[in-house]
């Protein structure tokens, strides 16, 4: 399959957020073909290690539920014209089982971090008049997806955030948008939950019945990054072969 090559993501710096694995990984590795400039961040050492390198990418280890080791990390990233809030998890958990520590755990695995990163990245960006953020979302409350309630109320306030986000930075020329990914067959979401019956459900309900993968997504985030879509801001991209 040919895909796009974008001429402006050339030199580019992009800071990733969770990139040493899954869709993240990808994403990392799309913008390293494009030439562009990458550092990503993680809590995982051996792949993050490991993608950079394979990538050449910078690895800075960093927990981003920690917002002071968080604007550390961006501050010695060197100048972000890019950033992709690409860190979440989607762990299960219970309605019953779910206290104030465990819910304010979530939040700051989910949704926090991306306020906090793009706080750290949008001066830079005002000054230098143009730069791309791109949240990621999740189908998962669109479908109304129970098992994990902190998850989807997480993952739903990202449209939230991104479109006020796009009021505040779009005068100063910053673009803010959300990618949103349908199920996407990573290695730990094949391993967790790809059980035969739920992966034909999910062929089912959409209009393409193929898997959707990473590059799938990290391609979108491609788009969103370079000067293509210049005049594009405070939109959602759902990428899901069509499930809602």
């Amino acid at each position: 399959m040919q895909t796009a090559v974008y001429p402006s993501l050339e030199g580019r710096g992009v800071l990733v957020t969770g990139g040493a694995s899954g869709i993240g990984a990808s994403i990392v590795t799309h913008f390293c073909a494009q030439g562009s400039r990458v550092v990503f961040l993680d809590m995982d050492l051996a792949a993050g290690e490991a993608l950079a390198a394979q990538t050449g990418a910078r690895f800075s280890p960093c927990d981003l539920r920690d917002i002071a080791a968080l604007r550390a990390a961006i501050a010695a990233a060197g100048p972000v014209s890019v950033l992709v809030n690409n860190a979440a998890r989607d762990d299960r958990h219970a309605l019953e089982d779910v206290e104030p520590d465990y819910w304010d755990e979530r939040l700051a695995t989910n949704l926090r971090h991306q306020f906090f990163a793009a706080q750290a990245v949008a001066p830079a960006m005002k000054a230098a008049g143009a730069g791309s953020i791109i949240n990621m979302g999740s189908v998962s409350w669109l479908l109304s997806q129970g098992g994990m309630p902190a998850y989807t109320a997480a993952k739903s306030a990202v449209r939230g955030l991104t479109r006020g986000l796009a009021r505040d930075l779009g005068g100063f020329g910053v673009r803010v948008n959300e990618v949103v990914p349908g199920w996407i067959f990573t290695e730990r979401q094949e391993r967790l939950w790809a059980t035969p019956e739920a992966v034909a459900e999910t062929m089912k309900r959409q209009c393409i019945p193929q898997k959707l993968f990473a590059p799938d997504v990290a391609r979108m985030v491609l788009w969103l990054a370079a000067d293509d879509s210049r005049m594009v801001t405070a939109q959602s991209f759902v990428v899901d072969g069509g499930s809602i």
